[in-house]
């Protein structure tokens, strides 16, 4: 691309247009992957880039056989369009929640088990959210806590459940219940036979598996000694991993509980092998005015008007 003192003037809904679309060429690594994320061909998102690069008088991308990458200038505008589709966001949201009515959306992320566990309330939450607030859409999504964090922090979710693990500047926490959780293996696991005191004298030597996160102080007093050699964040895949019976590990009691009256799993020296776990809703601190946010916040308090003190 050529012309010196280039002046892009005014940028449109055309222009935000095929920004979305280069934004996803990239999230996705390449144009074949974008094609099931924005419902259209391959040539079509390359006809998108083509007529983006024209308009910017830049080239944003390298495609061919070498695969796809940004230029360098690729890279400022992808940065930039982050920041411009935030800022859209924002504003959207900001007008919505100024309107009297409750519309806009709802972004939650919860970790694992929490949306099922009786104890959350969650489609109790959910139901009457939904009767005061008919017009709001709801998103819901499960990922790792480090993810849920992080999205609350880039305001790509509203509210967020997690086992609580720290305590981060910019998120406000509300502790809902708290989970204890035991070790556990395999009712062939080699464990399994000995007594509890056994259990604990020979438990370090064992293969084991964690969250792979940094645990707060009462986990890493647990697992310090421990022959951690496996990583799975979720309770569905460690539990796996247990049943393998070549790991041992840390389950929440109530999610174990089926499993051990099945007989498929039992704990290990459970006086001297377990922690608490607390879980609680966390949302970004904000000014930013956000209604169906403060709505839902509000519906919490009132379900959990007795709130557990918060281990942590």
């Amino acid at each position: 691309m050529s012309a010196k003192n280039y002046s892009l003037g005014q940028v449109g809904d055309y222009e935000i247009k095929q920004l979305k679309v280069f934004k996803t060429v990239v999230d996705c690594g390449g144009f074949s992957a974008a094609e099931t994320a924005l419902n259209i061909g391959r040539s079509t998102i390359s006809l998108h880039i083509s007529n983006l690069e024209s308009r910017l008088n830049l080239v944003l991308c390298k495609r061919g056989r070498g695969g796809f990458s940004l230029t360098e200038e690729g890279v400022v505008i992808y940065q930039m369009t982050e920041k411009l589709l935030d800022s859209l966001d924002a504003f959207r949201t900001t007008v919505n929640n100024l309107n009297a009515s409750l519309t806009g959306k709802l972004r939650i992320a919860l970790s694992d088990t929490v949306s099922l566990d009786p104890r959350s309330q969650f489609p109790e939450l959910i139901q009457r959210f939904s009767n005061d607030a008919p017009e709001v859409s709801i998103t819901t999504n499960v990922a790792s806590m480090s993810n849920i964090e992080r999205m609350i922090l880039n305001d790509e979710a509203d509210i967020g459940f997690i086992p609580y693990h720290r305590k981060l500047e910019g998120l406000d926490y509300i502790h809902l219940y708290s989970d204890v959780c035991y070790l556990y293996c395999s009712s062939h696991h080699p464990l399994a036979c000995l007594s509890d005191v056994e259990q604990n004298n020979t438990a370090d030597l064992h293969p084991a598996t964690h969250a792979g996160l940094k645990p707060h102080e009462a986990i890493s007093n647990q697992i310090a000694r421990m022959n951690m050699t496996a990583v799975s964040y979720f309770y569905d895949s460690r539990l796996a991993l247990l049943l393998s019976g070549k790991y041992i590990g840390f389950l929440p009691d109530l999610y174990a509980q089926p499993y051990v009256d099945q007989g498929k799993i039992v704990k290990v020296a459970p006086q001297q092998r377990s922690y608490t776990l607390g879980v609680a809703v966390i949302c970004k601190k904000s000014s930013q005015p956000n209604k169906p946010q403060e709505l839902f916040l509000n519906l919490l308090t009132q379900t959990f008007q007795e709130l557990d003190t918060a281990p942590y």
